[in-house]
């Protein structure tokens, strides 16, 4: 079986390193990223010259970009990758985009033939590289039964949803609660450095509680370090919560903790700091406070 593999960023490279290590041949194209397409050719893969030559090799296509255009300009654009798939192939769109926007995409598949799982993750770069992500997918039963063997190479969790559309809701679900998971978590640490507390005490004495999670273990760090390399990017997350806005606008659901968070991270964003980790919501207190979380 041949996988192609279109988005080679933060998370995609190593996913895609992650299926030439257990074996599949991988053809793969970002024109967006053509150090990390040498990188991923120099594991094993296979680079094409376009999304289009990618699509004309391969009997899986998986999507890994930022968001809703990027997904549909990649299959559906002047050098869209859906125009050479073959009737029959399949698209595992691993991007995290609008639910919406994934059921549009997959009806336009489905008139040529091409069948589609949106099967976003969850797990940040360490994760990606780890082969350790969870999948959230939406999808017919039958093609996640045949398709699963693939992300369980680059996962440790893989988990149907729902139909097409199911695994972004999903997504979106995880992104609200990491999303003031680590802005409760920066606050709690601020207040508590102010208080006369060291940062690293209030963390090792929480860390194994109620208030403990994977978010916590891998976000308090970073913020005592003042490491704000992104494993996701602030802009990103930004652009998760905005979706999460207009799918909850569809259903009237109330999202007052998401939407506070959202203008958290806009602030962020107007200062500069919209390439940082989201860990770096911690600087919005800091910014407030003007004191400075240590160890």
């Amino acid at each position: 079986m041949k996988i192609g593999f279109i988005g080679l960023g933060i998370m995609g490279k190593p996913m895609a390193k992650n299926l030439v290590k257990a074996g599949y041949e991988v053809i793969v194209a970002d024109k967006f990223a053509p150090k990390n397409v040498e990188e991923v050719v120099a594991a094993g893969a296979k680079a094409a010259a376009s999304n289009m030559d990618v699509g004309s090799q391969v009997d899986v296509l998986i999507t890994m970009v930022p968001n809703s255009p990027n997904v549909k300009e990649a299959l559906f654009g002047e050098d869209g990758a859906a125009k050479t798939l073959k009737k029959g192939a399949v698209v595992l769109d691993c991007s995290s985009i609008n639910p919406i926007a994934s059921r549009e995409i997959a009806a336009e598949l489905a008139k040529l033939g091409i069948d589609m799982l949106d099967c976003p993750v969850s797990g940040g770069e360490p994760k990606a590289i780890d082969g350790t992500l969870a999948f959230m997918v939406g999808g017919r039963q039958d093609l996640f039964d045949e398709y699963k063997p693939i992300l369980d190479k680059m996962g440790s969790s893989v988990v149907l949803c729902g139909d097409v559309g199911a695994g972004n809701v999903t997504k979106l679900c995880n992104q609200t609660i990491v999303a003031v998971n680590i802005a409760a978590l920066a606050e709690a640490m601020q207040m508590g450095q102010m208080c006369g507390v060291e940062p690293e005490k209030i963390f090792n004495a929480i860390k194994g509680g109620l208030a403990g999670s994977t978010v916590m273990n891998a976000k308090a760090p970073m913020m005592m370090d003042q490491n704000f390399k992104p494993g996701f990017r602030i802009d990103l997350h930004i652009k998760d919560l905005s979706n999460v806005v207009d799918a909850a606008k569809t259903v009237d659901a109330p999202i007052p903790l998401t939407q506070m968070v959202l203008e958290m991270m806009k602030v962020l964003h107007h200062d500069g700091d919209g390439s940082c980790d989201h860990s770096a919501l911690l600087k919005y207190y800091q910014k407030l406070t003007g004191e400075t979380l240590h160890h």
